[in-house]
Order: C-alpha cells, then sequence, then structure tokens
C-alpha cells in the first residue's frame, strides 16, 4: 500500500532519490522474485507485474514502464562467473518488491531497471558471498537495491489501527540495527545467531535476503545513513538503510 500512500517511510525514499547522485541503471534484488536457480531480467523493456492479490484496484493500474538494460544484465552474469544465471527475456519484470519502492525514489521511471532473483535453495551466507562479486557495479554507475523487510512475519501481523510492534519484533529490528550500524556482518549472515526473535521475524528468509545484497558491497569507508525505520502491523519493519554516497 505504500504504493499508493504519502507516508513518512515513502517521503524518505522520495528525498534519498532527490540527494543521492543519479545512477546510470539500477539493479534490484527483490523478495519477490524467490526462484530456483539464479535468474536475471535480461529484457529491454520489462513489463510490471501485480503479483499480489485482494488489494484496491487503483493498486493494479500502477505502471513502473522502467526501461530495462540488457547490457547490465550480461554484465551481471559476468561477474557471478561460476554461478548459473539465467537471462530471462519474457518471464518477469518489475514485480511490487521493486516498483513500489522505485516509484518514490525515481517517480519519472526514467532510469534502466534489471531484477535479480534470489536463489531460494541456497543459505543467508550464500547470498552474502555471491553478492560480493557485484562489487564493481558501485564503479560502474549501477545502484544496487535490495528490496525487502528486515521483519516480514504475516502470519502475526494486526489489521487494527494502531496496533504497536510484537516486542520481539522490536528487539530483532533494534538488533539488525545495531549490528548494521557496527558492521557485524557475521551476525547478520548467521541464522542461529539471529536467535529466536529472528525465528519469529523472519519465519521465511526470502525478505531478509535483499539485505546482505546491499551489506555485502559495504566498504571499509562507507557510511551507513538510515533512511527511515518502524515497525507497521506489528510485525512488518520498514528499515531502510543507504551505504556510500
Amino acid at each position: 500500500m505504500n504504493a499508493l500512500q504519502r507516508n513518512r517511510y515513502t517521503a524518505a525514499w522520495q528525498n534519498f532519490g532527490a540527494r543521492a547522485p543519479r545512477p546510470r541503471s539500477i539493479l534490484c534484488i527483490s523478495a519477490h522474485w524467490y526462484t530456483r536457480g539464479t535468474a536475471v531480467t535480461a529484457m529491454q523493456t520489462p513489463k510490471t507485474i501485480h503479483d499480489f492479490g485482494g488489494f484496491p484496484p487503483a493498486l493494479y493500474e500502477i505502471e513502473y514502464p522502467a526501461p530495462g538494460d540488457p547490457k547490465l544484465a550480461a554484465r551481471v552474469i559476468d561477474l557471478l562467473v561460476g554461478t548459473a544465471v539465467g537471462a530471462d527475456t519474457t518471464e518477469w519484470g518489475l514485480d511490487h518488491g521493486t516498483w513500489s519502492v522505485l516509484k518514490h525514489v525515481y517517480p519519472q521511471a526514467d532510469i534502466p531497471v534489471v531484477q535479480l532473483s534470489i536463489d531460494g535453495t541456497q543459505p543467508l551466507a550464500y547470498h552474502y558471498e555471491l553478492a560480493k562479486s557485484l562489487a564493481p557495479l558501485r564503479d560502474e554507475g549501477v545502484l544496487v537495491v535490495g528490496s525487502g523487510n528486515v521483519v516480514h512475519n504475516l502470519r502475526m501481523a494486526m489489521r487494527a489501527e494502531g496496533a504497536g510492534p510484537f516486542i520481539w519484533a522490536t528487539r530483532f529490528n533494534e538488533s539488525v540495527r545495531s549490528r548494521l550500524i557496527a558492521h557485524d556482518h557475521a551476525a547478520l549472515t548467521n541464522m542461529a545467531a539471529l536467535g529466536e526473535d529472528g525465528s519469529m521475524s523472519i519465519p521465511t528468509p526470502e525478505h531478509y535476503l535483499p539485505l546482505l545484497y546491499v551489506i555485502a558491497l559495504q566498504r571499509a569507508d562507507d557510511a551507513l545513513q538510515v533512511l527511515v525505520d518502524g515497525i507497521e502491523l506489528g510485525s512488518i519493519s520498514m528499515l531502510s538503510i543507504a551505504l556510500g554516497a
């Protein structure tokens, strides 16, 4: 619903887009392209995917007509040498994990966007190590975006207006935030280290994994900025960070 709303989260994303250096292209890792194996969108004109159900009609009418970037897709495949990466030219596109954020960051949809899928058969540390291979993109004008939620437990979500966060959600969100600030990537990529609060907060890992693709690219001198934070519906974290410039 953030795609339709103007709130403190969307305002923070909009502000980031206004002040950050304009990228040549965007590589997005979205929680909603969760696959067996790894793939990258390689079409010139990716479609807007409405991969959800039961929402207001206005949400299904949103289009984000950003162009694709087949050259960036080929570059990603080259960088991930040793990993079989499929070039998807017909099946996927830009899912709502990507466009619901980017429509606020770059509302003109005039920057090429490529999505990289998440291999759901692999553990946390695998994704962190895989993402390290993408580091050269930072010097090639590519903005790498991870779109998910640090806390994402829909089964426990509370729809009542004004519902406060679960204590385990707050604890886990604060733990992740402090570890991000401390550059403690070892803990963030170890499911056992995330503890019981982690098990409640990310009962399935797809919404947590995009974060690892971002922090894997962190350099020793990178500043980490918390753009916005908060927990909605009791069990959905909106923690958003930026690294680098």
